[in-house]
């Protein structure tokens, strides 16, 4: 018993340690291009984005683990088993943008409070980070949030998905396109009245009402809070 508590402690001390490497190197590559106190706010906004997640996941006795940082690509959590319907997926998912939300305005009022341009450009990270993950498109926040209204509505994301790509070409962007084909052909081929469709996807009407009027009521605040932010910064032409 002596044993198999040690090898089980060990195996949590790993995984946090390599869940604060990730988080370290992460920063230090953010740190040698913007600098150190950029870096930190950037990391702390993708930290309480992904606790979040975290939180809300262990709330509902889901299997998951620590987040992991990776440069230029984000963070994520893993969950280590489905959850058992698609209401819970809804709330794990909207749990990050919403927690991520909440830590974009303290930087803002923060940044207001004191006049720091720096942390106004936190702020600014944070809001345009997580309306970035409210695109309606799995595997995003968005997709997973919005498939409690239809999965169908990740085909309405493509679009959306393209135009940020083209307005701002990014390697990751291509990742998610890449990851987001399997869940676009899952949409294209959905029937709502296939017996484990039925089964996951099982919810009032009411709670689709909701969960559809809190996506669009936090992407809306996201959208207007990134534009009134981005047009407070400081722009130099070159």
């Amino acid at each position: 018993m002596k044993l198999l508590l040690l090898l089980f402690t060990g195996l949590k001390l790993s995984k946090l340690l390599f869940s604060a490497g990730s988080m370290v190197l992460a920063l230090a590559v953010y740190a040698s291009l913007y600098g150190w106190p950029y870096a930190a706010g950037f990391i702390f906004m993708l930290l309480v984005h992904e606790m979040g997640h975290y939180l809300v996941a262990r709330q509902h006795g889901l299997n998951v683990g620590l987040p992991t940082f990776i440069p230029f690509v984000g963070a994520w959590i893993e969950l280590k088993e489905q959850p058992m319907n698609v209401q819970v997926e809804a709330k794990v998912a909207y749990a990050g943008p919403f927690a991520g939300s909440l830590a974009a305005f303290a930087a803002y009022f923060w940044a207001r409070e004191n006049g720091s341009q720096l942390m106004l450009a936190v702020a600014y990270s944070g809001f345009l980070l997580n309306l970035f993950n409210l695109l309606p498109v799995s595997p995003l926040d968005g997709g997973r949030i919005v498939a409690i209204v239809s999965p169908r509505i990740w085909l309405l994301g493509v679009p959306m998905l393209a135009a940020v790509a083209y307005f701002r070409p990014s390697p990751m962007l291509l990742v998610i396109g890449i990851v987001a084909l399997p869940q676009l052909v899952k949409a294209w081929k959905f029937d709502p009245k296939a017996p484990e469709n039925q089964a996951y996807y099982d919810v009032k009407p009411g709670e689709r009402i909701e969960y559809a009027a809190l996506y669009l009521c936090l992407a809306a605040v996201l959208a207007v809070m990134s534009s009134e932010v981005h047009d407070m910064l400081p722009h130099h032409g070159g």
